[in-house]
């Protein structure tokens, strides 16, 4: 299994076993690069470099990769600080009302629903959520709670609790069906796994840097279908809101008639230039590459924990499944097997009684096996220390 990066973009590999990307992945060293740049310019030229066409242009670069990464236009992409503030701007913006209902899962993470149930307790709409089997939501689930009063249909493409990824085609024509908007929490899959937004027609989609894309802390993207970019009035609104941002007039507000109306305000746009970087990084490598490698690491880590006797509670069946493979280890309390797993130099996260890793295209093989042979000392020292070790 040959390496399909270059393990100097990713410093961390020579210090660690990085396996949780699902929490916060280590940043591409180019895309770190270009922040750096970005800052040390401002702080020290102001705004000579910085001036009012550049302020004016600053997310091009990230609409043009994040439209290649999704299949989508560049004028589809609105950038922003964080995917909640987009989702929540888009929430107050389609405002279901009293008659109304948004779907859901009981397993979705809270900043995928909270928005919308924020706008729920104003308008009166009825949120519904597919119940969850062992943290597993069947899409028959979601679906039969689709109804002709459904305005939203908001869901994770891939669940951050066990990985298990949702067929966006499927929901889209369910929620279509009934003239619902599918919305679309990319944050567990873009960069992953390959997403034709367009293709799916997925009504909109949004996606922090941070996980599995390889950015920074504090630039987002929207995807927001051309049908709509005229349909919405932007929850949260700005001086950058107006299509001609330098006019600085406060009597009027013109939106742009793409999804830009979504852009409202200064943010720390080094990080969007970062973003840029990270995205056609990826999109370079492939990312039908990125997800058949990562799958490939987690089939081996699978296989290792299974011959271990340590319960696998991510989806099994190719359909359901991403490369975040999570697992019970019985009678053990997941806080310190995650503990002694940092002490051994392995990184991965306790959620609730379960580990979840997340190995992504900077890991190899070698990790998996350093991960599985760190397991077998936690477990034997676990043993021998008696109950004072559960």
């Amino acid at each position: 299994m040959n390496p399909i990066v270059d393990a100097a973009d990713f410093p961390i590999t020579h210090k660690c076993v990085y396996l949780n990307a699902a929490n916060v992945a280590p940043m591409y060293r180019g895309a770190q690069e270009a922040i750096s740049t970005w800052q040390l310019d401002v702080a020290e030229n102001g705004s000579i470099n910085f001036d009012e066409t550049a302020e004016a242009n600053a997310f091009e670069g990230l609409r043009a990769a994040a439209s290649r990464l999704f299949h989508v236009r560049p004028e589809d992409i609105a950038a922003g600080s964080s995917a909640t503030e987009l989702l929540s701007s888009l929430a107050w913006a389609v405002a279901p009302g009293p008659d109304s209902n948004v779907v859901s899962t009981q397993v979705v993470f809270p900043s995928t629903l909270y928005p919308w149930q924020r706008v729920a307790n104003h308008t009166g709409c009825q949120i519904r959520l597919a119940r969850a089997q062992n943290n597993f939501v069947p899409q028959d689930d979601i679906i039969a709670l689709i109804d002709c009063n459904t305005a939203v249909v908001c869901i994770s493409h891939v669940e951050y609790a066990n990985g298990q990824c949702l067929d966006l085609c499927r929901l889209s024509e369910a929620a279509h069906a009934h003239d619902a908007l599918l919305v679309v929490d990319a944050s567990q899959s873009a960069g992953a796994i390959p997403i034709d937004a367009a293709g799916c027609a997925i009504d909109a989609l949004v996606c922090g840097a941070y996980k599995w894309l390889c950015g920074p802390f504090g630039a987002a993207v929207m995807y927001l279908a051309p049908h709509l970019q005229t349909a919405f009035e932007p929850g949260l609104v700005g001086f950058r809101s107006h299509e001609q941002m330098w006019e600085l007039q406060a009597d009027r507000i013109v939106y742009p008639k793409t999804a830009k109306r979504f852009e409202f305000s200064t943010m720390a746009f080094g990080c969007a230039v970062g973003l840029a970087h990270s995205i056609d990084y990826l999109v370079e490598v492939g990312v039908e590459r990125i997800r058949d490698y990562n799958r490939h690491l987690a089939d081996l880590l699978i296989r290792g924990l299974q011959e271990r006797h340590i319960e696998i509670t991510s989806p099994l069946r190719d359909a359901d499944r991403s490369s975040i493979v999570t697992a019970r280890f019985q009678g053990r309390d997941s806080s310190t097997i995650a503990r002694k797993l940092k002490e051994a130099q392995v990184m991965v996260s306790a959620r609730q009684d379960i580990i979840r890793f997340s190995p992504h295209f900077y890991n190899q093989s070698r990790d998996i096996d350093r991960a599985l042979g760190a397991i077998d000392g936690i477990l034997k020292e676990l043993v021998s220390s008696g109950p004072a070790g559960l």
